[in-house]
């Protein structure tokens, strides 16, 4: 009786620690994919301030070819770039590092629920591929492609509604309707400028 109740305890711990052996290499297996995504999730935080400052970018751009007197354009578009530029460079490390810091809080529970732990071997393999880096490194240049293949065909339908919206807009704010203002410019037909 003695020898099979040592028996069994003895495989209850060995279960057991086999158990959290397997958790560990999971766990290990997350952290290895959290930290390979790490320039994606630079890349989120990077877009996240770029987003936010993109609508008061516009806007200057717009109040300056409409309201800034001609020789004054340059001065004031120089000193709201460097607005913009100090805004950019005080924000980013913030958000990114913060993104960074919950990342794995974020997406630990998702990967733990959704992935194997040889799903996540396979994922890790996948990602570390050349044929992986490949698409990555090609992946924004199809997007580029498509994005100015889309605001090409899709700008003499845009642009006009664009404007429609524009007038209509200022009508409902009470602002003048009658041209003293630029319309507004298709998206994408001039991008706001990227800071580094």
């Amino acid at each position: 009786m003695k020898k099979q109740l040592k028996l069994a305890l003895l495989t209850a711990a060995l279960a057991g620690s086999s158990m959290a052996a397997m958790a560990q290499d999971k766990a290990t297996l997350i952290k290895q994919f959290i930290e390979i995504q790490r320039p994606g999730i630079e890349s989120l935080a990077r877009g996240l301030i770029e987003q936010s400052s993109a609508p008061i970018a516009q806007a200057g751009s717009q109040y300056l070819q409409t309201q800034v007197p001609e020789a004054k354009r340059e001065s004031a578009a120089k000193a709201a770039d460097a607005e913009l530029k100090k805004y950019f460079d005080e924000s980013y490390p913030l958000v990114r590092d913060k993104a960074v810091q919950i990342a794995p809080g974020a997406l630990t529970p998702i990967l733990e629920q959704n992935f194997s732990e040889d799903e996540l071997k396979q994922l890790l393999a996948w990602i570390n591929s050349p044929l992986s880096k490949k698409y990555q490194e090609l992946n924004p240049k199809m997007q580029t492609a498509l994005t100015e293949k889309l605001v090409t065909e899709t700008r003499a339908t845009i642009e006009p509604k664009m404007r429609a919206l524009d007038t209509n807009v200022a009508k409902a704010l009470g602002a003048p309707t009658d041209g003293a203002a630029a319309p507004a410019k298709a998206p994408a037909a001039k991008a706001p400028a990227k800071t580094k």
